[in-house]
């Protein structure tokens, strides 16, 4: 009979198989790098097959078994952090440690408040933040490094629970002298001819702000012209008060300091769905549910009023 895996050694095969780098996936787990592939060619050999394919250099390429084995080590990793979730609900409620991953759309506007009001309400539960994309913060989540997830909906989230808390509208930014801000309101389609700035790959508000503007040049035909990409919201406000495009941004972002200082105009968007609906993500059927849904009104900023958001 083959020896079990370790929970180690799953570990660093899908810590490996979300990140593609040895250097990357050995920092996430807090070991060397050498002790990481060590790990997994011992995996390798206890299982007596090839995991990785290592004639291609230094890029990190599984092998179809690999990617196969890496899909039922993080379910295995899932189970386990089950066994954890009921010990940990077992004892008194809203204690013990909170691993929270939140998208960086969110995160800035949000947790300086949470991070205060929680420890408050609940002094003997300790909060540990993971700020990534969406992407990558749902598949920590499924392989156990997370509890909890603060995103933004829609996304591909099908696999967890989720409880929706607000809904966050998109506003269009422009400068003070755009022909548009001389409008109350932007109807969707006035964009459709508009240069507009995005965040760059793996953001979901940028997957969100593209959906709109395919909406919008439906009404017409819009120039060929490329966007500009940015890696934050504060290089997003930049480029537009620098007259290189225009921008959607959620409220949740205009309402922070975020533009203060820059000579530009906000609208609403009319036309279209034109907002994101903010909540939170745990695994299926986890015991710490009660806990989760507890906290969430802490999530909530104090400015929003309209929370009844539940199913929708």
């Amino acid at each position: 009979m083959l020896p079990m895996p370790s929970a180690q050694q799953l570990r660093y095969l899908v810590t490996l198989a979300e990140l593609r780098h040895f250097g990357r996936a050995a920092r996430a787990c807090a070991v060397t790098q050498s002790t990481l592939s060590a790990g997994i060619l011992a995996l390798e050999r206890q299982m007596d097959v090839r995991l990785l394919d290592r004639d291609v250099g230094k890029k990190v390429v599984f092998t179809p078994l690999g990617d196969k084995v890496v899909v039922r080590a993080r379910a295995a990793l899932e189970a386990l952090q089950g066994v954890l979730d009921v010990a940990v609900a077992s004892r008194e409620p809203m204690s013990g440690l909170l691993r929270l991953g939140v998208i960086p759309t969110i995160g800035p506007f949000v947790m300086p408040a949470l991070v205060r009001r929680l420890p408050e309400a609940y002094p003997q539960l300790r909060l540990s933040l993971n700020e990534d994309m969406t992407h990558n913060v749902m598949e920590k989540l499924a392989a156990g490094r997370l509890d909890l997830v603060l995103l933004a909906m829609p996304c591909d989230c099908a696999d967890s629970e989720t409880l929706p808390l607000w809904r966050d509208p998109f506003l269009l930014v422009m400068p003070r002298g755009h022909a548009l801000a001389r409008l109350p309101e932007v109807p969707v389609r006035s964009i459709a001819h508009e240069r507009m700035i995005l965040l760059e790959d793996g953001h979901c508000l940028r997957e969100q702000t593209l959906a709109l503007c395919r909406q919008a040049r439906s009404w017409g035909q819009p120039e060929d012209e490329a966007e500009c990409t940015v890696s934050s919201l504060y290089t997003m406000v930049e480029m537009v008060a620098a007259g290189m495009g225009l921008a959607l941004l959620p409220r949740l972002a205009v309402d922070s300091p975020l533009l203060a200082g820059q000579d530009l105009v906000v609208r609403p968007v009319t036309g279209a769905q034109a907002w994101r609906t903010i909540g939170l993500a745990w695994r299926p059927r986890s015991p710490r549910t009660a806990d989760f849904q507890t906290i969430a009104p802490f999530f909530v900023p104090d400015s929003i009023t309209d929370t009844n958001l539940a199913g929708k």
